[in-house]
C-alpha cells in the first residue's frame, strides 16, 4: 500500500517535484544533489556502524588533494567509494534499456569494497555464517546465496512483477529479499539500499534515505518482515519528497 503524503498523493508530490525541477536552473539541481548525497552517504554509514564527522565528509568530497593525515586515507576511500557508487546508480538509472542484473549487484559491490576483489574478475558470495555481525535477522546460508539471487533479479525483471507490483513496493521488498539473502562477506545492506533506490529512480521518485535516528527501527522491521520493510520505506520516501520540494520552492 502506497500512502498519502501531506499536500496529497504520492503521485501528485512526485508531479509537483518534477514541476519544479524543470522551472529550476541547473545549478539547483547540483546544489541539492550535493547536499543530498553528503546526508545519504552520512546516514546510510550510520545504519552499518560507521558515522563520520562533517570534516570527513566535506574533505572526502570536496578536497582534491590526498589528506594530510595518513589516518584519514582510509576514511576518505571509504566515502568517495560510496560516492561513486551513488553516481552509478544515477546513470544507471537514466538509462533507458536496462535491468538489475546480477553483474548489476555486483558491480555496486566491487564498488563499494574494492579489496573484495583481490584480483579476481568478480568479487564472489559470502562463505560463511558471520558471527559478529550488526544485523540480527535472519539471513541464508552460503550454499543458499547464489540460487536465491538468481531468483531475486528473475524476479525483479519478471513482467508479471512490473504489472503487479508499485514501483515503492517493488523497490522496498527487493531490498527487503536482499538483505534476508545478505550475500557479501561486507557492505550488503549498503547495496540493498542502492538497489532500493535504483528502483525508486527508475520511476521517477527520489531517492530514499532512512536516517540514523530510525537504525534501530531499520533493524527491526528487517526481523519483522517486508510489510514493515514497506512502511518504513514509504514514510522516508514521503520525507524525501517533501524536503526535495521544499528546497526547491525555497530556493526557486
Amino acid at each position: 500500500m502506497v500512502q498519502a503524503l501531506q499536500g496529497g498523493s504520492l503521485e501528485s508530490r512526485v508531479a509537483r517535484l518534477q514541476e519544479l525541477v524543470k522551472a529550476a536552473p541547473e545549478s539547483v539541481g547540483r546544489q541539492l544533489e550535493a547536499r543530498f548525497d553528503m546526508s545519504w552517504i552520512y546516514h546510510d554509514s550510520a545504519l552499518e556502524g560507521v558515522v563520520y564527522s562533517m570534516d570527513e565528509l566535506q574533505g572526502a568530497l570536496t578536497a582534491e588533494e590526498p589528506p594530510t593525515e595518513a589516518s584519514l586515507i582510509p576514511v576518505y576511500d571509504e566515502i568517495r567509494n560510496h560516492k561513486v557508487a551513488i553516481d552509478m546508480v544515477r546513470e544507471m538509472s537514466r538509462k533507458k534499456r536496462f535491468s538489475i542484473t546480477l553483474d548489476v549487484i555486483k558491480k555496486l559491490y566491487a564498488q563499494l569494497a574494492p579489496e573484495e576483489l583481490e584480483g579476481k574478475a568478480q568479487p564472489t558470495y559470502r562463505k560463511d555464517m558471520p558471527l559478529h555481525r550488526l544485523y540480527f535477522h535472519e539471513i541464508a546460508p552460503p550454499e543458499k546465496i547464489s540460487y536465491r539471487m538468481r531468483q531475486l533479479v528473475q524476479w525483479m525483471n519478471a513482467p508479471e512483477t512490473k504489472r503487479s507490483t508499485h514501483a515503492v513496493r517493488l523497490a522496498a521488498r527487493a531490498h527487503h529479499q536482499m538483505l534476508s539473502i545478505y550475500p557479501f562477506p561486507r557492505q550488503s545492506g549498503k547495496v540493498g539500499r542502492l538497489i532500493m533506490n535504483l528502483i525508486l529512480l527508475r520511476h521517477g521518485y527520489p531517492p530514499v534515505v532512512i536516517h540514523a535516528t530510525q537504525r534501530q527501527r531499520y533493524y527491526d522491521s528487517l526481523k519483522q518482515g517486508e510489510d514493515k520493510v514497506s512502511k518504513l520505506v514509504n514514510e522516508a520516501l514521503g520525507a524525501s519528497l517533501e524536503s526535495t520540494i521544499r528546497f526547491y520552492e525555497e530556493a526557486v
